[in-house]
């Protein structure tokens, strides 16, 4: 099955010469990928194994500026693209979690029920060795996402087909209010040169693995 496959690597990072030191593991992959539900189900199976604690998700979706930026920056109809982020932060955030294993982290998220970031839903503890972030764009080329790479063991690409990915979102955009209409007018003008800009990235990824058939996990708020 891919998910036990995929659990098993991750567990591989915690096993052999090194694995005290705390590791952190990148998924990028296109909106609806599966990378949210991906990380969570690594994160759940790694401290099943290994205890509670052992690992932790970061979502880059608690980066999302909120609506009062996005209005600010004349970016509200562009939500989600790589501009609505505070790529820097997420990047300052890595470097901490990377070198401060004496703190409890704090780690924001995205609240779909709000539609806006919240801070200090996740946690890194200083026992925590395996850390799970994921988001579009931790495969761009474009600064600064390369520095945001620099901290990452690996990096996996989540490909899932495209007719999938697009169900899924007009799925997720449906759940979240948006009629039929508007739903695959935001699928169609935002989340589809999202996800072609996402595509480009692949190359610098470890290694591709695949989000179809992933069990949908319980919604915490993460968007596209």
């Amino acid at each position: 099955m891919n998910e036990d496959r995929l659990t098993a690597l991750a567990l591989g990072f915690l096993r052999g010469p090194g694995s005290n030191a705390r590791t952190i593991l990148g998924l990028a992959g296109p909106p609806g990928a599966g990378k949210s539900t991906l990380a969570r189900h690594l994160v759940a199976e790694v401290e099943r194994v290994e205890g509670p604690g052992t690992a932790a998700y970061v979502p880059l979706d608690g980066f999302h500026l909120s609506g009062t930026q996005l209005e600010r920056l004349g970016l509200t109809h562009r939500k989600g693209a790589p501009a609505t982020f505070d790529a820097h932060g997420y990047v300052a955030l890595l470097r901490r979690i990377a070198g401060d294993r004496f703190q409890d982290i704090y780690v924001p998220d995205f609240d779909r029920t709000l539609d806006e970031p919240v801070a200090a839903r996740h946690v890194v503890r200083p026992h925590t060795r395996l850390v799970i972030t994921e988001g579009n764009y931790l495969a761009s080329a474009d600064a600064p996402w390369p520095d945001a790479r620099r901290a990452l063991h690996e990096l996996w690409y989540v490909h899932t087909d495209d007719a999938v990915r697009e169900a899924r979102l007009l799925r997720r955009h449906r759940d979240g209010g948006r009629d039929e209409a508007t739903a695959r007018h935001w699928v169609a003008g935002n989340d589809h040169p999202n996800g072609e800009y996402v595509k480009s990235g692949r190359a610098l990824c470890t290694r591709t693995v695949s989000g179809a058939g992933l069990l949908p996990a319980p919604d915490r708020g993460s968007v596209p």
